[in-house]
Formats: C-alpha cells, structure tokens, sequence
C-alpha cells in the first residue's frame, strides 16, 4: 500500500473519523469483539492517518478500535497511511458497505454527503465507489420519507425494499398510514408493492362518517403519539366511561422482542427461548 506504514501507536493517541457515516454500532457485536480481544488480542490492524506528531485519526475500524478500548489495550496495530481529508469520507464509506454494518439510512445520508462534497454527479459517485447510479439514486430517495417512517427503518422495522415501495405514494400521510400497516399486519416487500399500487388507483377518498362520541379526556391523542414515537409502532389509547386501554401492535415476533425488550428489559430473552422450544 502506497504511503502506508504499520506501527503499534496507543490506543488514546487515535481520534474517530469525524466523517464516519455509520451512526449504529450493535451493543452485542461489540461486546463479542471485546471478549475475543481480551482473549485474543487484535487480529487485524485498523487504519489511521497521522494528523500531528503522535496523534491519529481514524480512516478504517471505528468497531476495533471501540472494542479495544473497552479491553484496556494501551497499545494498537495500525496501518499508517497518508490520506486527504476528501477520502475520509469515501474509505469510511467504502469499508461499512463492504462490511454490510450501514443501516439504509446512513447509507442514504453518507451518499448524500459524498455528492454535496465532492460536488459530483450521481454517476461520477457510482463510478467512483463501485456501485450503480440507480442504487446510489434509490437509496438517496430514502431521505424524503417522512420521519416516522424514516426512524422505522433506521430500526429495522422497516426494510429498504418496503421503504422503496412506499416512496411511490406521493403524499407522507399515506406513507406512514401504510407504514404502521405493514409493521401491525407483518406485510412483505410483495404485498406492499400491491398495496401501493390498490391505494394509487382508488379515487379520492369518500368523506368518513363522523365517528361515535366517546369519551376522551384532554392530550389523550398527544399521549397515544408520543407512545407510538418511544415504541415505533402504532399505539392506540381508547378510554371509556369506567375503564379503559393501551394497545401496542407489533408486526412480527422478532418485532415484539424488540418491544419486550423496551417494556421489559431482560424478558426478551425469555420469549426467544419459548420462541425456540
């Protein structure tokens, strides 16, 4: 490698890469990446670049770096190379998506970075990350999804392929309206694409018949959003003149894992082992 040097530097001399694109660093896989360090040590060097005599910033291995760290290596093999500041960026790209550890979002948004820096067009970037123009331009489209829908898939409630679908509905009403349906209803990418296409060709919307009085006490509708916004799903409060209750849809148990966890911290794992016996 060109400009490139390998060296044992300290673990605190190495700053992130303040272009790194990926935001999500799974708790688990990390902490695996720890227990294998302590018992193992580093087997692979990350890649940094010196900034000042003895100080280094990260291009490659923002993860390793992190478990080593938390292992208590002082010291860390890397390979010093010598790179711009407009490769920064494009390394850290190239290494996540090679990796698969973007989720779609941040991949959208690392895109979208790469085009308003660099000041290229979509097939300049294609041809110099490797990737096709039409991904790099379907992928970018992500970011004009409404923000519930947005925060869905950067969870992995939500697929890309079901958010590409979705991006065919022109208004976000409908887009979120049929984002909580997949996610209560366990919809796949296919039966979305009818769905998409069933609501395109219905007419407008026939006025709705005014709905039943019930009793509903003040913020009662603020309460069930802000409930569906902690949870990323569709919560429903109804309250009636005695009693009332709290319904919280989940799309898949993998889904209700994921609320088990939030509501119940540590009882997940019990619905995965009844999952599996």
């Amino acid at each position: 490698m060109a400009g490139a040097t390998y060296r044992e530097i300290v673990t605190a001399s190495i700053t992130p890469n303040p272009r790194q694109p990926r935001q999500v660093f799974d708790e688990e896989a990390l902490a695996e990446l720890e227990h294998s360090i302590r018992e193992f040590g580093l087997m692979q060097p990350i890649v940094v670049r010196e900034v000042e005599p003895d100080q280094f910033e990260l291009i490659m291995g923002e993860r390793r770096w992190r478990a080593s760290q938390r292992a208590g290596l002082e010291v860390i093999p890397a390979i010093v190379r010598e790179t711009q500041d407009d490769a920064l960026l494009r390394d850290a790209l190239l290494e996540n998506i090679h990796r698969v550890q973007l989720n779609p979002l941040e991949e959208a948004a690392a895109y979208q970075q790469l085009l308003d820096e660099f000041d290229v067009t979509h097939d300049e970037l294609a041809e110099r990350i490797g990737r096709s123009r039409p991904v790099i331009t379907n992928t970018i489209r992500l970011l004009r999804l409404p923000m519930p829908v947005q925060r869905r898939v950067a969870a992995g409630v939500l697929s890309a392929g079901h958010a590409r679908a979705l991006l065919a509905l022109d208004d976000s009403g409908g887009q979120e309206e049929l984002a909580s349906r997949i996610v209560a209803e366990g919809l796949s990418v296919r039966a979305t694409e009818e769905a998409v296409t069933l609501k395109k060709s219905e007419g407008p919307a026939k006025e709705k018949p005014a709905p039943r009085k019930q009793l509903q006490s003040p913020g009662l509708q603020g309460l069930a959003e802000k409930l569906s916004d902690r949870f990323d799903t569709k919560v429903k409060v109804d309250l009636g003149k005695r009693k009332g209750r709290i319904v919280v849809e989940f799309g898949s148990v993998d889904d209700l894992e994921r609320l088990a966890e939030l509501l119940l911290p540590g009882e997940a794992e019990k619905l995965r082992e009844i999952r599996e016996g």
